[in-house]
């Protein structure tokens, strides 16, 4: 039988190793806390730019019958098809891409061009009677008229009656006009220079519609007016630029007169070609007097 001397002994031995183990975990959490408290390690490289995966070359169908039948179809035009899926749900790098795409087409269209690229295009500014992007994107009809102060900037600084008029125009996309407009502009002025045909004056106007030629031309007096315009974006790409041109455009006279050159970006029409065919339309547009419809060729 333990006598009480005994007891108490065995007692204040239990609560000594109690206390101990209670400081040992103590002093383990704080060596923890400590741990969670020190620098991230950075790790080198990167993650892989989404919006530069060429998808007509991206198939993540897993298992497929005919993988290279498929491949061939999907060279014809850069859709997202044959992006697999996930259970019930697309992948992640097809959804990365699209989110993507989206936002560079948000961006084309709310932002402006930047002036300084205007500066050293060597284009003066001129804007139409839309005050704001916000106005510009509700009221396409006030897109197509210019403001006073225009209009008189145009007779002051243009040469009148040249035989070509050419202008710049952000249209639905900033950035078709500073991917391209850089290239086709000098590839087109060069080509007219080659034919021996005369310039005007080209300048810049801000929220532009298509339809803004058809004053530019009753302003100017040219025998051909020819705009370059941003596209409206889509998800494949937010960098598209066209060429409208008109053979003595007047306000009011239908598009059906319009010759349009399209798609002119880095996986479309490449710029540099684009000028020089654009150069080649207007010549044969001056040699028979006619555009559009009317344009027989």
């Amino acid at each position: 039988m333990v006598n009480e001397n005994d007891l108490r002994t065995i007692i204040s031995q239990v609560l000594q190793e109690m206390n101990l183990d209670k400081k040992e975990e103590n002093e383990s959490a704080v060596t923890g806390c400590a741990s969670c408290l020190k620098a991230p390690e950075i790790e080198e490289g990167c993650i892989p730019d989404v919006t530069e995966v060429d998808i007509r070359k991206q198939y993540l169908v897993e298992h497929p019958v005919n993988k290279e039948a498929y491949y061939d179809l999907k060279q014809y035009a850069p859709c997202r098809l044959g992006i697999g899926k996930a259970g019930a749900r697309y992948k992640t790098d097809p959804v990365l891409q699209f989110r993507a795409a989206h936002s560079a087409a948000q961006d084309a269209v709310f932002s402006d061009v930047d002036q300084d690229f205007i500066d050293s295009m060597g284009l003066f500014s001129v804007k139409t009677q839309c005050e704001n992007k916000d106005v510009y994107l509700t009221r396409p009809d006030l897109g197509r008229k210019l403001d006073d102060n225009a209009v008189n900037t145009i007779k002051e600084k243009c040469k009148m009656h040249p035989t070509v008029q050419i202008f710049v125009s952000d249209g639905l996309s900033s950035a078709a006009v500073a991917a391209n407009v850089g290239d086709v502009l000098p590839a087109i002025e060069q080509g007219l220079k080659s034919y021996g045909i005369e310039t005007g004056v080209p300048f810049f106007v801000k929220y532009g519609r298509v339809g803004a030629m058809d004053q530019v031309s009753e302003i100017t007096g040219a025998d051909v007016t020819c705009v370059l315009i941003g596209e409206r974006p889509g998800l494949i790409t937010a960098e598209s630029m066209s060429a409208y041109i008109a053979y003595k455009a007047t306000v009011g006279m239908p598009e059906a007169r319009r010759t349009v050159v399209s798609n002119i970006h880095k996986a479309g029409t490449i710029p540099a070609e684009a000028g020089a065919h654009i150069a080649d339309i207007i010549k044969k547009i001056l040699d028979n007097k006619a555009s559009g419809t009317d344009l027989k060729l």
